[in-house]
C-alpha cells in the first residue's frame, strides 16, 4: 500500500477500539432480537435486522483476518497473575474465533437452506443446498454458539473491570475512548 494511504488510516489500536465499541451494540441486539421476533414487525424489520447481521459479519471477519495476519493487539500486562495471564489469552480468542465461528455458521445456513438468502437483502449467503435436516441441526448449533460467545463476552468483560479496579492496572484505559479517561 502507498504510503500516503497508510498514512490516513487509523492506528491499529483505534481501529480495534472502533470495532469493539462496534460490535458490542450489535451482539447486545442480536441477544435480545431473534429473527423469529422481529418478523412480527413486517418485512422492513427484518430487513433492517439483516443488514444489522451482515455488518455483525463483516465486522467478524475483519476482526479475525487481522488476527490471523497480525495477532493478538492486546499483552496480558504485568500485574496478572499467571492463571490471570492464560485466560486473557484465552477469552480473546475465543471471542475472535467464536466471532468466526458464528459467520461461518450463518454461512452454512444459507448453504443448507432451501431458499437463496441475501444478507440484508443484498449479499447472497451461499447457494442453497435444500438440506433441511443439517440446516436444522446447523440451526441450533448457530444458536447455541452464539449465547455461548455472549458469556464468553460477559466473562470477558468482567475480567477486565477486576483488573481494573482490583488490580489498578488501568486495564479499561487501553479500549474505552480517551474522552471517557477521566471517569476511570
Amino acid at each position: 500500500m502507498p504510503d500516503a494511504i497508510l498514512k490516513r488510516l487509523p492506528h491499529r489500536r483505534t481501529a480495534l477500539k472502533w470495532l469493539h465499541w462496534t460490535m458490542l451494540p450489535l451482539l447486545i441486539w442480536f441477544i435480545f432480537v431473534t429473527p423469529s421476533f422481529i418478523l412480527q414487525f413486517g418485512q422492513g424489520a427484518f430487513r433492517f435486522h439483516s443488514i444489522l447481521g451482515l455488518i455483525f459479519v463483516t465486522l467478524s471477519l475483519i476482526w479475525t483476518a487481522d488476527y490471523m495476519r497480525r495477532g493478538l493487539a492486546s499483552r496480558p500486562g504485568p500485574k496478572l497473575p499467571p492463571w490471570a495471564r492464560k485466560l486473557h489469552r484465552a477469552l480473546h480468542l475465543s471471542l475472535i474465533w467464536g466471532l468466526f465461528g458464528v459467520a461461518l455458521t450463518g454461512f452454512l445456513l444459507g448453504l443448507t437452506s432451501a431458499i437463496l438468502l441475501k444478507a440484508g437483502g443484498i449479499v447472497p449467503v451461499a447457494p442453497p443446498l435444500n438440506m433441511p435436516q443439517s440446516n436444522n441441526i446447523i440451526g441450533q448449533i448457530h444458536i447455541y454458539e452464539f449465547y455461548l460467545l455472549a458469556a464468553i463476552m460477559i466473562i470477558h468483560a468482567a475480567f477486565h473491570i477486576w483488573r481494573h479496579v482490583k488490580l489498578r492496572d488501568n486495564a479499561l484505559r487501553i479500549m474505552v475512548p480517551r474522552a471517557l479517561h477521566r471517569y476511570l
